[in-house]
């Protein structure tokens, strides 16, 4: 049971910013074509980065009870892609809240 507790805390996570974006329409619900392509460019990024690390030999995947054990690739679990996807969401998100609480500011 423990096993799925660090990417269930990472799929809840995700969950909260689609609740969030849905609800005051910030990044997917704004202009889905242009936040699916800026997050895949988001995670491409991230993910080559975590490939280039692990090839160097800077980068070993950790072993915990909390995660899965399941590797898209040597070194590379699938919760950090899980991760990476909700770290690119997450700045998506702050910035359609930072961009509407300035359009909101100025309105005034």
């Amino acid at each position: 049971m423990t096993a799925f507790f660090y990417l269930g805390a990472l799929l809840v996570s995700l969950a909260g910013m689609v609740v969030l974006d849905l609800r005051y329409r910030l990044v997917l619900w704004r202009d889905p074509r242009r936040a699916l392509l800026v997050l895949a460019a988001g995670i491409a990024f991230f993910l080559i980065w975590d490939v280039a690390a692990i090839a160097s030999g800077h980068y070993r995947a950790g072993q915990s009870e909390a995660m899965t054990g399941i590797m898209l690739a040597p070194e590379l679990p699938l919760e950090e892609l899980v991760f990476i996807t909700f770290l690119c969401y997450l700045t998506l998100v702050l910035h359609g809240l930072v961009m509407n609480a300035l359009r909101h500011r100025r309105s005034r």
